[in-house]
């Protein structure tokens, strides 16, 4: 019954898990095409997190690195962000 209700009321995702299930998409793409060096959604991949990031804090461009390393039979997608000494809150 609490599924039902549920389910007919909609409730919305977590941003967290939505952004969760977007980079196993990615991830499960990429490894359908291990042969590819680099893959070409990662410059798309940092520009919507330098989005996202924007809306919270001021954050420089260079400053969000984002890298996709192999790990023996794991591919490991590795997310650097670089905070600024002084916080901007953009609220």
């Amino acid at each position: 019954m609490a599924g039902l209700i549920s389910y007919l009321r909609g409730n919305e995702k977590k941003t967290a898990i939505v952004a969760k299930e977007r980079l196993q998409i990615i991830l499960a793409h990429e490894r359908a095409g291990r042969n590819a060096p680099t893959p070409d959604y990662l410059p798309a991949l940092q520009e919507e997190l330098m989005v996202v990031i924007a809306k919270y804090i001021h954050i420089d461009r260079e400053s969000i690195n984002v890298q996709l390393e192999k790990h023996g039979e794991y591919d490991v997608l590795e997310l650097n962000i670089t905070l600024p000494d002084k916080m901007r809150l953009n609220r």
